[in-house]
């Protein structure tokens, strides 16, 4: 089921923002561009936010985040800094994000642990893994590191999305996650099996990607 919305309207609250891909193309099936835009979540996280929760769909992201600037600029530095990178390191000229994107306002300790469970089971629902904690490209994977719950969302106990077991640990192929303790172990999967369509999202719409 999908998380009610409140639009944004100013900084210090949290929120859940969704990016897509231009055209809907599976950009992030393709390892080292999941790997890059994760690292590139984790290079502003800090300065221009707190990280609470993401997920890195084969053709969307979800970010759960406190940004410490205003959100629109929080969402640039994401999209503008990943697709400055890309050219860079990927040798890629292609547009890469769809213009805009949504987002959701946390409203309270309920609301936010909808949000943290429709993150996590996304690539369950996509057929992507059987458990939340199998994929690698989500905070729900073991190891990763996240910034704590807002104060003013607490107090709520986060639970395990429904049949988790835990996770036993993965041969790492993310040396550089790991250095900087954003995964402690993880598997070169490369394209996720059985990705299913997803639909198209409508940017600032109140909608989510799937």
């Amino acid at each position: 089921m999908r998380p009610t919305r409140e639009h944004a309207t100013n900084t210090g609250h949290t929120y859940m923002i969704t990016s897509t891909t231009w055209g809907r193309r599976s950009l992030f099936s393709r390892e080292p561009w999941t790997r890059l835009l994760i690292d590139t979540l984790y290079h502003y996280r800090g300065s221009a936010y707190l990280l609470h929760e993401f997920v890195v769909m084969p053709d969307h992201i979800h970010v759960l985040r406190t940004p410490k600037t205003s959100l629109e600029k929080a969402v640039q530095f994401i999209k503008g800094g990943f697709s400055f990178r890309a050219k860079k390191e990927l040798g890629s000229n292609m547009e890469i994000w769809q213009k805009g994107f949504s987002d959701h306002r946390i409203r309270d300790a309920a609301h936010y642990l909808d949000h943290v469970s429709y993150i996590r089971e996304n690539p369950v629902r996509k057929h992507l893994c059987e458990r939340a904690e199998e994929y690698p490209y989500s905070s729900a994977f073991p190891g990763i590191e996240l910034d704590a719950v807002p104060q003013g969302l607490k107090p709520f106990e986060l639970k395990k999305p429904s049949g988790a077991a835990e996770a036993a640990p993965f041969q790492s192929s993310f040396p550089e996650f790991r250095q900087n303790n954003f995964v402690e172990s993880g598997t070169d999967r490369g394209k996720p099996a059985g990705k299913a369509e997803a639909t198209p999202l409508q940017s600032n719409s109140g909608k989510l990607a799937s």
